[in-house]
């Protein structure tokens, strides 16, 4: 039997796999394609609906028959929530997936790092990579209820008259409902005209609309009321939590982030007017990348200034998150074929290894090769099982995409010597958003 760490993967074995949940949880399941997006109503399984094509939700244990799963699915993300809908999972006892085979055969268990306040926990997903089926830790927490999960994930719950559920599905007799409205879109619309403004401006330069997120609306007014305490801008509040924070503690988990703080505009049309201005500002504002944005506001009681935070994220799911590890690979490799060196190739032990480091790096607040515990890049390698004799490690943080890392390591000589190390033959790839940075990166290379 195999024991997981975030980010671990393994073969699963032919035929039907249970994942057990015991304890004080609900189990449910989200039955995806490969861009992380539900088909319809009937890919989530909960306990009002315990069903669907090759999956059946029997109490805390899931049965996933891989083959019999619907045309085009290709994951099956396995979600843990409190029993008790008023619960934060740091309340309960940590979750653990026990994970078997055929006749009851071990496979694999999993203990994630135990959540705080998260409400939601995205604990594993069984997926297709070629003709096999695999299970991957993932252990990624949400502090906005199994609705704000689902929204994500392309569903809309609602309660008997049709209204948003607040807190996620209602265990009476409410209802299901599919894909019928933009994902992450808050139920109060736009009241203040931000959206309209951002996205006419949006359509000019020719990106994609955004929609507004109830989370991050939670983490802008936190931040701006933070700023609006200290009077003045800033990454970090008079209360020392980072905006970058406030954004995963409010249950969004992202795979890229940005922000405008600013003081002196009046109304929202002259805050986004203000940022159309400035350069910077207006890239981000423009930035084809987010999908999502909220605007926050608050007024210093001193001098009655305004102080704001508009925050753009687009959501982090596994699929997201393997697309970005995938194209630092590419970068990385490319650099080295203009070296004249073979590519390196991908490990999934050294991967789940980088992975665990940059969540560590976000959970315990640190940013450094040798983790609070002691622990080295090779001690890390080790421990997820990985043979390799020779480790190297490149860490980042700050970086907003794969190709502002890797050249940020390629302009770095000892980062640099790394990727073109001539006898490294394997890497793996971790990212994780939050912490002070915003975002942190691990490189790990073996030989």
């Amino acid at each position: 039997m195999s024991e997981l760490v975030p980010g671990g993967n393994l073969p699963l074995p032919g035929g039907a796999v249970t994942l057990r949940v015991p304890g004080p949880f609900d189990v449910s399941a989200l039955i995806t394609d490969d861009g992380g997006k539900v088909g319809g109503d009937a890919d989530f399984v909960f306990y009002n609906q315990p069903a669907a094509p090759g999956a059946r939700l029997d109490g805390d244990t899931l049965t996933v028959e891989p083959t019999r799963l619907r045309a085009g699915a290709t994951r099956v993300t396995v979600v843990v929530s409190p029993a008790d809908p008023g619960t934060a999972l740091g309340a309960l006892p940590a979750p653990v997936l026990h994970v078997t085979g055929a006749r009851g055969a071990p496979v694999a268990r999993f203990a994630p790092p135990r959540p705080d306040r998260e409400t939601v926990l995205l604990l594993a997903e069984v997926y297709r990579r070629a003709d096999q089926w695999k299970l991957r830790a993932l252990g990624q927490g949400y502090a906005d209820g199994l609705a704000g999960l689902a929204r994500d994930f392309g569903v809309d719950v609602v309660d008997d008259d049709g209204d948003p559920a607040p807190d996620g599905p209602s265990r009476g007799p409410g209802t299901l409902a599919g894909p019928l409205s933009p994902v992450g879109q808050s139920p109060g619309g736009d009241p203040d005209g931000f959206l309209g403004l951002v996205n006419a401006a949006r359509a000019r330069a020719g990106s994609p609309p955004v929609v507004l997120d109830a989370r991050l609306a939670t983490a802008a007014r936190e931040h701006a009321g933070a700023m609006a305490a200290a009077g003045r801008l800033g990454v970090e509040g008079h209360d020392g939590i980072s905006v970058y924070r406030r954004v995963t503690a409010a249950g969004f988990a992202y795979l890229t982030v940005g922000e405008h703080l600013v003081s002196g505009p009046r109304t929202p049309a002259e805050f986004v007017e203000y940022c159309l201005g400035a350069d910077h500002a207006r890239r981000t504002l423009h930035d084809p990348a987010f999908t999502h944005a909220a605007l926050g506001r608050a007024a210093e009681n001193r001098s009655g200034d305004t102080y704001w935070t508009a925050l753009w994220a687009r959501p982090l799911t596994p699929a997201e998150l393997e697309r970005t590890a995938g194209r630092v690979v590419d970068l990385t490799n490319a650099e080295r074929s203009r070296a004249g060196l073979r590519p390196l190739t991908v490990d999934p032990l050294l991967t789940a290894a980088a992975q665990a480091h940059s969540a560590d790096m976000v959970a315990r607040d640190f940013y450094s090769h040798t983790s609070p515990d002691g622990s080295h890049p090779w001690d890390r390698a080790a421990a997820a099982g990985s043979p390799r004799r020779t480790i190297g490690e490149n860490i980042a943080c700050g970086q907003r995409s794969p190709t502002e890392v890797v050249t940020g390591w390629m302009n770095s000589p000892g980062h640099r010597a790394n990727i073109l190390k001539p006898a490294f033959t394997h890497i793996g790839i971790g990212f994780a958003g939050g912490g002070r940075a915003g975002t942190y990166w691990t490189q790990l290379f073996g030989a």
